[in-house]
């Protein structure tokens, strides 16, 4: 009997699921392609950097994937899932499920952004257009000046009725 853990290590046979040499080296490519993508996103402020630093670790993992091939073998293994492939695709399923989690949080609070500017652009512009429609009044107002005076010379108060006495400036 083998000691625990060694049958980890030891790679001897084909595991049914396992990628062929082929295969690894076709992951390592497009790792290498999607990682120079992501780069160039970035440089061109197309890609936030916490978006950046996410897409380029997953890059990193596939790549680590590619280079030890033995490793999603081993890891299945210790986790107890008798296909490798199985675990792979639980893996990246479970990851994507969380993206997509997270991309509808922040669409939820970019949708919520949107109708309150929305909202505060509605009452700014109806503030201009009352103060349009205020000033076009008041444009067409012709002011007499010397309407405005008592008898006396005096000025009045606006709005104040020709009748009414001037309040006391004691």
């Amino acid at each position: 009997m083998s000691a625990p853990g060694l049958g980890l290590l030891a790679q001897d046979t084909f595991v049914e699921g396992d990628l062929s040499g082929r295969g690894h080296l076709f992951i390592a490519v497009v790792t290498l392609v999607a990682l120079f993508f992501i780069l160039r996103l970035v440089r061109r402020r197309q890609l936030g950097g916490k978006y950046a630093l996410l897409w380029t670790v997953v890059a990193v993992v596939l790549g680590v994937l590619a280079v030890w091939p033995g490793l999603l073998t081993n890891v299945s293994e210790f986790v107890g899932v008798h296909y490798p492939p199985a675990l792979f695709l639980l893996v990246t399923t479970g990851f994507l499920f969380l993206v997509v989690i997270h991309f509808s949080y922040e669409l939820s609070k970019l949708e919520d952004r949107t109708r309150t500017l929305a909202e505060e652009i509605a009452l700014l512009r109806a503030e201009r257009d009352a103060r349009g429609a205020v000033d076009d009044a008041l444009a067409g107002v012709d002011v007499d000046l010397d309407a405005d005076l008592g008898t006396d010379g005096a000025a009045r108060r606006i709005g104040a009725a020709p009748d009414e006495p001037e309040p006391n400036a004691s």
